[in-house]
């Protein structure tokens, strides 16, 4: 079989969750390692807590985003998608960019360039021309977020970096993280909650279109007023909450699956609430809270069930959520309380919690890699292609 006909490369999602796994398990370890000054930091001309951070929302983050769109987009507009060549070579660069990012501060600046934005800027393109190309068939007329927030990762990866404005960097890239949440979450939940409960919510434009609308402002939020910013996040999380309210939380929360996307949805309805009172009441907070409560909360909790569901799906198999997989949602929510909750309460052991979740990522995503990147390099077990 020749490499490039491979299953693992055969759709998207196949080779960037397996990468996806893998940087779940590494980078949370590495950083620990980094923090605690048993390694040292990457030789870069950014600081290390720019490198965390870069690591964690365009490797790790990247990575599951990545293979969803990938995936989502050839559905979207019913073509047969990138596959073959394409993906190795986006696989490369993504590996390419692991490598420059944490080895490279010595190599040639247009080496260095090169190999920080070849992945990110190749893979924005081609997502771009799926959606551009075949606009017309395409089942979602909100995809029109999409064209405005793909290229925009590339102005806050900018940011992040090299822009000389690190904290502008994070913000607008948790901004675009969330609001693809947000669109994702929207178009999912209805149909997970009609296949386990039989059970129909909520879908409103009039309710739908401000609370994407308002989390594409909160993108920008930065560069706002401190505010209107407030103000932006105070009205995106009460429309959040409204619109939660009709979607049967007390059914999802029965089945830790589907609960686990409705806890991923109410931890961004926590952080918007504390960006908005954080901008007008000085808090006291032990560590990056909003971060983190964002990072750990809604990315480390709802990607290992996506994770799960779509490589189980996507494969042909039943999806169905076994005791390991269960586990590793546990595990993840464990994650969250040790790098969020406890610091609150036991701060002189901060060290330890950042150490103690970096362990539960390893193990979370372990188990995840452990399982699923031998099906993402199977064929699909129904016989079709991909």
């Amino acid at each position: 079989m020749p490499l490039s006909t491979h299953p693992l490369w055969l759709v998207g999602f196949r080779p960037f969750f397996s990468l996806a796994c893998l940087a779940g398990m590494i980078l949370p370890i590495a950083w620990a390692l980094i923090f605690s000054g048993v390694l040292p930091a990457p030789a870069a001309p950014f600081t290390s807590v720019q490198w965390h951070a870069h690591e964690m929302f365009f490797g790790f983050g990247w990575a599951v985003l990545g293979g969803f769109l990938l995936t989502s987009t050839k559905n979207w507009v019913n073509i047969r998608g990138y596959h073959g060549p394409a993906l190795m070579l986006l696989a490369a660069a993504w590996i390419a960019e692991r490598i420059g990012m944490s080895f490279g501060g010595n190599w040639p600046l247009p080496l260095a360039v090169l190999a920080n934005n070849l992945f990110l800027g190749s893979i924005v393109a081609l997502l771009l021309w799926t959606l551009i190309r075949h606009r017309d068939r395409d089942s979602y007329r909100d995809n029109a977020f999409f064209l405005v927030m793909l290229p925009a990762f590339l102005f806050a990866k900018y940011l992040m970096l090299y822009g000389d404005n690190f904290p502008a960097g994070y913000g607008m890239t948790i901004g675009l993280f969330r609001l693809a949440f947000l669109v994702m979450l929207e178009r999912t939940l209805t149909g997970f909650m009609k296949a386990a409960f039989q059970a129909t919510i909520l879908r409103q434009p009039k309710l739908d279109m401000p609370i994407k609308l308002l989390g594409l402002l909160l993108v920008g939020e930065f560069f706002l007023p401190r505010w209107l910013t407030a103000a932006l996040a105070m009205a995106l999380a009460l429309l959040l909450l409204i619109r939660f309210a009709f979607w049967k939380p007390h059914l999802a929360l029965r089945r830790i699956d589907i609960g686990i996307m409705y806890i991923g949805y109410l931890v961004i309805v926590g952080q918007l609430l504390i960006e908005a009172l954080g901008h007008v009441v000085q808090f006291v907070w032990i560590g990056s809270v909003s971060v983190h409560l964002f990072t750990l909360g809604a990315m480390g909790s709802v990607i290992p069930a996506m994770i799960i569901r779509i490589s189980k799906g996507h494969t042909g198999r039943k999806v169905v959520f076994d005791g390991l997989d269960r586990a590793v949602l546990y595990i993840m929510l464990g994650a969250l309380m040790l790098r969020v909750v406890l610091p609150q309460f036991f701060p002189n052991a901060y060290l330890r919690w950042i150490e103690l979740t970096a362990v539960c990522w390893l193990a979370g995503f372990g188990i995840l890699g452990w399982r699923y990147i031998p099906i993402l390099c199977q064929p699909r077990i129904d016989g079709k292609e991909h």
